[in-house]
């Protein structure tokens, strides 16, 4: 496993991350959490994700569980604070009430008395942006975090972020948390530049676009039966990429893979962590294998003619955005 700096920070993460995937609710679910989080240091992950709105905090019950047993120096532990906790008006958002609170509630479900790096989960239109800053350097200068970051800011909110903490001499923003995958490369146009300008890593979520850049949808033909996108019972932003030109791409792309030895999931990976903006890639698992697999894409170095070659799969699908 190689390691990155957390943008301008000293922090240094795992190139790919492990993000808490599950709904958490049985034990079968513990037991899954507690084998990938054990394949992940046995893989040199360092950097765990998590979320208070993971299942109203039962992601971070199991994250924390899971993690108990391991010297707390030893990994690299972010957690968000934005979606709705509550049914009050002051149950979401990213007031300093809102913040303070769910840092501590956050804290508790955990088990451990600092969170390394603390998402503001989206912007909060409703709250001035110093507010929410000075919350986050107090709570920094108080040590229950070491680090702010924000997810899916847009590149002027990252800015001006960047802008008023400087201004206000406030500690700045060390990361921002965007979607970025083969098929979602928004962050290309202007947030990677506002970014590294601003000096925030990106740690990204869904490389593998849901699990479509696994390989295992095949055009044609219905989802296997467990798989994600034959699960009906959960938020399915998976089926906007069940489209026949976006699963005869990803056969393509899988076939490139092949030819280089790799898998797709690790050629996906090695993909976006081309990038020099990105620090660390988060994965999902259900598996210890998955994640030993994933972990392996670490290091992996295309060529500019694979890249080239990548494009030209890609052209077919070049204006597709999927839902969200």
């Amino acid at each position: 496993m190689k390691y990155r700096n957390l943008g301008r920070t000293g922090l240094k993460v795992s190139e790919i991350g492990l993000g808490s995937w599950l709904t958490y609710g049985t034990a079968a679910e513990q037991k899954a959490a507690d084998e990938c989080i054990e394949a992940a240091f046995e893989n040199g992950i360092n950097f765990f994700d998590t979320a208070n709105a993971y299942n109203r905090g039962e992601g971070e019950k199991a994250m924390g569980a899971a993690l108990s047993k391991y010297e707390r120096s030893s990994y690299v532990l972010s957690t968000k604070v934005f979606f709705p906790m509550g049914e009050g008006p002051n149950d979401y958002g990213l007031s300093r009430k809102h913040i303070m609170e769910q840092c501590e509630a956050s804290l508790k479900r955990l088990g451990t008395d600092y969170i390394d790096v603390y998402f503001c989960h989206r912007y909060d239109s409703s709250t001035p942006v110093e507010e929410t800053l000075r919350a986050l350097d107090d709570l920094t200068a108080q040590g229950k975090i070491l680090y702010a970051g924000v997810s899916e800011w847009s590149a002027a909110q990252i800015t001006d972020a960047v802008q008023i903490a400087d201004r206000r001499n406030l500690r700045p923003l060390a990361s921002n948390q965007p979607i970025y995958n083969l098929f979602e490369r928004y962050i290309e146009e202007e947030v990677l530049q506002a970014s590294e300008k601003g000096g925030l890593g990106q740690v990204v979520f869904s490389p593998l676009a849901q699990g479509i850049l696994t390989g295992k949808y095949k055009p044609g033909q219905k989802p296997a039966e467990g798989t994600r996108g034959a699960d009906n019972s959960v938020n399915q932003v998976i089926n906007s990429y069940m489209r026949d030109d976006v699963l005869t791409v990803t056969q393509e792309l899988n076939g490139l893979a092949d030819s280089l030895g790799l898998k797709l999931s690790q050629l996906s990976l090695a993909w976006v962590l081309r990038q020099k903006g990105v620090s660390s890639a988060i994965i999902g698992a259900s598996r210890p294998q998955q994640v030993s697999e994933n972990a392996a894409a670490s290091g992996i170095e295309l060529s500019e003619e694979t890249l080239t070659e990548i494009e030209r799969i890609m052209e077919p699908v070049k204006d597709f955005a999927p839902a969200r």
